[in-house]
């Protein structure tokens, strides 16, 4: 800069949103794309059939002529401008990582991703909550400090867990709820499994700029009666702070997604710590990320100095901690859920070492699907007969396997002569194997009758085999219950379950209660071959989660489970749920045209 004091010349950002229908996508690309081009702007902006949002920087006079050309035009009428002088990146990782090193002008299908349900229809943005301006969101607030009692208010934090750890409003008497969640997409289960939190309350939503809020509200909204009473704070922090310098209900920093990482009032209080030793500590210009999921994380200068691995405290709740992570590149097993045998894909790997290292952000980025084997199976033969499909899909997905909590008896069948053919017909063993020959058989649901006594002893079957067996086994569901959410709560998170016929009948009767899937986090199932398990937790309205369903058609040659059962289970399922019917018995198949639907519903939960 030839003049400090010249402020055209001075560096600044500038961030802007607006929900209205776009006529022409690829008319406002050109522009955008022609004219922050001309005008030396970098950063990122996306365009949908429903608004754009845009975070640019620049010179300051270059982004004043950027707002004025774009109020020019009717369809901005109304747009918060948000424009603020700054200093310029302060390194090339952390403008990398901001999107300041060049310019993208995308089209994409959401401006936010709320996307916890990609399948189903959005909520209507224009149901969102009522804006309320940084004076009217301040006076609420001191009106509930003021009275004695504000028991009907709720302050609601739209943003992630980090963002929250070095800023967010605090007023006494008002109870503010914090989701911690990693992203932004977690939000809607964390909706969906806390209705009682919310609903007859009047609900205060913020976030850093107002956009999130937006979605977020009008989701809530949706929720019908009880939930109307939504306001969202206009502008968000950013607009509040601007309003109250000294900071007012809201303590610490601002998180910001450009290159200013943090925006602090006047108050000098830090309320973030550091993550390894619990010093006063709120700067992430480091960009210091946790070695398992790779959320960001606090961590002090003099922490970073020992390069010691870190676990944020989502992991760190799950099980996952820094002495796992060391004794899993020594080589070293780490302690097992009792009784649960993990397996994974890729087969040149453990479960533990699966976790990303530091610097592998790609494999972070694949979705992580726990995998439930069927009837009389177990965790090492299921992966082996999906040993296809996890090939197929190893850029996109990693899949976890573990076996069922119930172990079942060897079962041998007798030899049945054959009427007509004089000879054995069977599709059990007609004698007892070798013991060493022998790996243990689980299942997720067992007959009323079921005896889970001595295992070890063979015992022969009680007739002919039964097709139908698997609607009398019904029973142990609380068992199973108990261990996917050990292993959730250790192992986790996983994006979505796939399940393979009686394991699909167990992951449609998790996916179909509502605070299950919020307490366990997965986003979607894949149930193949299922059928419903009939019991008290299906008996509700249509199964409010992406799925898809993949089963053999009226001649696809499964024997074991009938089309129509798979039908039914379909059936339940909002009609936003993907099927893929085959002819090739009772698998998973993995060729064409069938892979290319997998695939396609898989990406459509890649962050």
């Amino acid at each position: 800069m030839s003049d400090d004091n010249d402020c055209t010349d001075q560096y600044g950002v500038l961030l802007y949103y607006k929900y209205a229908q776009i006529p022409n996508l690829e008319h406002l690309l050109t522009f955008y794309e022609s004219n922050c081009s001309s005008l030396g702007l970098l950063g990122r902006v996306r365009l949908s059939s429903h608004g754009v949002n845009v975070t640019v920087g620049g010179k300051l006079s270059s982004l004043e002529r950027h707002i004025e050309t774009v109020k020019a035009d009717s369809l901005f009428e109304g747009t918060d401008f948000k424009l603020a002088a700054c200093h310029q990146p302060l390194n090339d990782q952390v403008a990398k990582e901001c999107g300041f090193t060049s310019l993208s002008v995308r089209i994409v299908k959401e401006l936010v991703t709320l996307r916890s349900h990609p399948l189903l229809k959005p909520p209507e943005i224009s149901n969102a909550g009522r804006h309320l301006s940084a004076v009217e969101f301040h006076s609420v607030l001191q009106n509930a400090v003021n009275e004695s009692s504000a028991d009907g208010l709720v302050l609601l934090d739209a943003r992630n867990l980090y963002e929250t750890r070095i800023g967010k409003f605090h007023a006494p008497n008002v109870q503010t709820l914090d989701p911690q969640v990693r992203q932004y997409s977690d939000l809607p289960s964390w909706i969906d499994g806390n209705h009682d939190q919310l609903k007859g309350k009047q609900i205060l939503m913020y976030c850093t700029g107002g956009i999130r809020c937006e979605m977020a509200s009008a989701y809530i909204k949706s929720k019908g009666l009880g939930f109307e009473n939504v306001f969202q704070l206009f502008g968000g922090i950013q607009r509040y702070l601007e309003q109250f310098p000294d900071g007012g209900f809201f303590r610490g920093k601002n998180f910001v997604f450009d290159h200013r990482i943090s925006v602090g009032s006047s108050d000098p209080n830090v309320m973030g710590t550091c993550l390894t030793c619990g010093c006063s500590f709120d700067d992430y210009s480091s960009r210091t990320r946790c070695n398992y999921c790779r959320m960001l994380v606090l961590v002090c200068n003099s922490c970073q100095n020992e390069a010691a691995p870190c676990v944020c405290e989502l992991c760190q709740q799950q099980g996952k901690s820094v002495r796992m992570m060391q004794l899993t590149e020594i080589g070293e097993a780490e302690t097992p859920l009792p009784d649960v045998e993990f397996q994974n894909v890729p087969f040149d790997t453990t479960f533990s070492s699966q976790m990303p290292q530091k610097e592998d952000v790609r494999s972070a980025r694949k979705l992580r699907i726990l995998c439930l084997h069927g009837f009389r199976q177990n965790a090492s033969g299921f992966k082996g007969r999906t040993a296809s499909l996890a090939k197929k899909i190893k850029r996109i997905a990693d899949l976890f396997f573990i076996d069922a909590p119930h172990e079942l008896p060897y079962i041998y069948q007798p030899p049945v002569l054959d009427q007509h053919t004089n000879c054995a017909s069977t599709s059990l063993p007609s004698s007892p194997p070798p013991p060493e020959n022998c790996k243990k058989k689980f299942a997720w649901f067992v007959a009323p009758n079921f005896d889970s006594g001595a295992m070890a002893d063979w015992k022969a079957a009680d007739g002919p085999f039964d097709p139908l067996q698997y609607q009398q086994q019904t029973d142990g569901y609380d068992i199973s219950l108990a261990h996917l959410k050990a292993v959730f709560a250790q192992e986790g998170p996983f994006d979505g379950i796939l399940g393979f016929s009686q394991g699909a009948a167990m992951a449609a009767l998790i996916s179909a209660q509502e605070k299950l899937k919020g307490e366990m986090g997965f986003r979607f199932v894949i149930l193949c071959s299922g059928f419903v398990v009939h019991k008290k937790e299906m008996d509700c309205e249509l199964i409010k989660c992406p799925s898809l369903h993949i089963y053999g058609n009226e001649h696809g040659k499964d024997r074991q489970i009938a089309n129509q059962a798979s039908k039914e289970l379909a059936s339940l399922y909002d009609g936003s749920s993907v099927i893929v019917e085959h002819d090739c018995g009772h698998i998973i198949p993995t060729r064409p045209p069938y892979i290319d639907v997998i695939k396609d519903f898989l990406s459509r939960f890649l962050q």
